[in-house]
């Protein structure tokens, strides 16, 4: 897979599909794969974290940090299994999965009462005390 459009062949856009569970069609497969050209700056053949910070809607995610390191050095086949977790079409336990891995910082299979404190930071920045992060983090815990 280079870096035009011209160069994905029919394999590899059914090798992609494939890989991600059929959560793109052939011709959005080959949109992402145009977006991922446009991305991939310097044409290597991978994404890194920096060139996917160019995209303003993650750039201003406040889990972007987060995702930062999930991103860097992405080939085209892991970058729309990355995307894929954002469509209609993924499946419940595909949204569940990586948002685990987002919460999971360490990636050590567990998530800790301080990662959940680390995501709550992320999201409320400085907006609200240590304190009352973890007053309600054991609110939404005990009462979900």
């Amino acid at each position: 897979m280079g870096n035009s459009s011209s160069m994905l062949t029919q394999y590899d856009i059914e090798e992609v599909q494939d890989h991600c569970s059929n959560t793109f069609s052939q011709q959005e497969i080959v949109s992402l794969y145009q977006r991922f050209c446009q991305l991939d700056r310097n044409g290597c053949g991978f994404i890194s974290a920096e060139e996917f910070m160019t995209v303003p809607e993650f750039a201003v995610n406040p889990l972007s940090q987060r995702l930062f390191r999930m991103l860097d050095g992405l080939n085209f086949k892991e970058f729309v299994a990355f995307l894929s977790s954002f469509s209609s079409r993924a499946s419940m336990q595909q949204k569940v999965e990586f948002i685990f891995r987002v919460y999971d910082s360490d990636g050590n299979g567990k998530v800790t009462f301080n990662e959940m404190l680390d995501i709550l930071r992320d999201l409320t920045g400085q907006f609200i005390s240590e304190q009352q992060r973890e007053v309600d983090y054991i609110l939404i815990f005990l009462f979900g």
